[in-house]
């Protein structure tokens, strides 16, 4: 009985705060995700096809002892026929450890054809943080980057008062490519003193230029939300991937103007899955579906569609621990998965190789961004050429 009600009384919390939350805002039309056309998505598929078959690697700068949850984005130009190469931005937090008052958000860039990423420097401290929103940080966490052409936009959580579960979503853009930042601000996404959201993975753009965001929420329940926000960075939607489980973390890819599906981090008791909701009204409403059949140690994970029309998942596939990072693959829009790649793992299962970000450029080639043992930041590339090599999977494609 007292689950029953706390289940009700999180539900009627959430059903209220949604109500104040948007109450006042006026929605735009109905819209649909943006995805392109067909013929768009052919000329695509040809680029990518077109690479060979490889796989490379290479550490970001470790400017702090420790390092997590990197995030990362195309510098998209503002000409879709720029002939620049391609450019990416990461960011992450770094210091002393995980909730540490001295982790900051750094970043460094990435240039196609270059060895080695730019050194990195500090996009944002605690004390800058505290200045620019007004109130106190006690901690920063979990960038996320989003781009757009001649524009980027970086949300993070900071902590004023406890843990993750009382985080506060917040907003900063850029119009130079990430090299000078605008004052950070937060986001009103709940009435209840705006706490509780949390953001790890990449948004949907719609077809009218607003952003779908995915989100969760960690107080009193843990589960999945969709934002969508317009240009200025307000809620114009809201809504709740409600599940049987608690969970974190959704990663989105929409299959059509309509249908999206999302996995999300297991984070309840026993044995752990990759957990599944889908909309098909454009976010306005989610739907839980079964569990895949994917171990999910209570970590991060990652998904994208490919040019291919695959899905590609970067996970730790495995119970327990977050010794293995491995790439999985659908071809069935995420019914079924099966191992293509094991990126790293160890013997030891206090190693860790966590927090995946994963993203295509406008060339083809597949990024892959994660947490190597918490000390750094790694970045492997690959097309989807060497994705389909025939071997065995087990096999880890970083050595060590």
């Amino acid at each position: 009985m007292p689950t029953l009600i706390n289940r009700w009384a999180a539900t009627a919390i959430f059903a209220v705060a949604v109500g104040i939350a948007v109450s006042g805002v006026r929605v735009p039309a109905k819209a649909g995700f943006a995805v392109p056309t067909a013929s768009d998505a052919a000329a695509q598929q040809r680029v990518a096809a077109a690479l060979p078959a490889r796989f490379e690697w290479r550490d970001l700068p470790q400017p702090t002892p420790s390092a997590h949850a990197a995030t990362v984005a195309e510098l998209l130009p503002t000409d879709n026929a720029s002939t620049e190469p391609v450019q990416l931005l990461a960011a992450w937090f770094g210091g002393s450890r995980e909730g540490a008052a001295d982790v900051s958000l750094y970043q460094s860039t990435w240039v196609a054809g270059q060895n080695a990423w730019a050194p990195a420097h500090e996009m944002l401290s605690r004390p800058q943080a505290e200045r620019q929103l007004g109130r106190n940080v006690r901690k920063l966490g979990n960038p996320l980057l989003v781009a757009e052409p001649g524009r980027l936009q970086l949300y993070f959580v900071s902590v004023s008062y406890g843990g993750w579960a009382g985080s506060t979503l917040n907003r900063s853009l850029s119009v130079d490519g990430g090299k000078a930042w605008s004052p950070a601000q937060r986001i009103v996404t709940s009435p209840f003193f705006n706490l509780s959201t949390l953001v790890r993975n990449p948004g949907v753009w719609y077809a009218d230029g607003s952003l779908g965001l995915p989100v969760y929420h960690e107080f009193i329940s843990k589960h999945g939300e969709w934002l969508r926000l317009d240009a200025d960075g307000r809620v114009l939607e809201k809504s709740r991937m409600a599940m049987p489980r608690p969970t974190l973390q959704p990663a989105v890819v929409p299959l059509n103007g309509e249908h999206a599906v999302a996995a999300l981090r297991d984070a309840g008791p026993g044995p752990n899955q990759i957990q599944w909701s889908e909309t098909r009204d454009a976010g306005r409403s989610w739907v839980q579906q079964s569990a895949r059949q994917v171990p999910n140690p209570n970590a991060a994970a990652a998904m994208i569609g490919l040019r291919d029309g695959s899905l590609l998942m970067a996970c730790n596939p495995i119970s327990g621990n977050r010794n293995q990072l491995s790439l999985l693959r659908s071809t069935n829009q995420g019914e079924t998965w099966s191992l293509v790649r094991v990126v790293e793992e160890s013997p030891n299962d206090r190693d860790e190789f966590s927090y995946p970000a994963l993203l295509q450029d406008r060339a083809g080639t597949i990024h892959l961004l994660y947490t190597w043992k918490r000390q750094g930041i790694r970045h492997a590339r690959f097309s989807q050429a060497w994705l389909n090599q025939p071997g065995m999977p087990t096999v880890a494609a970083v050595p060590r």
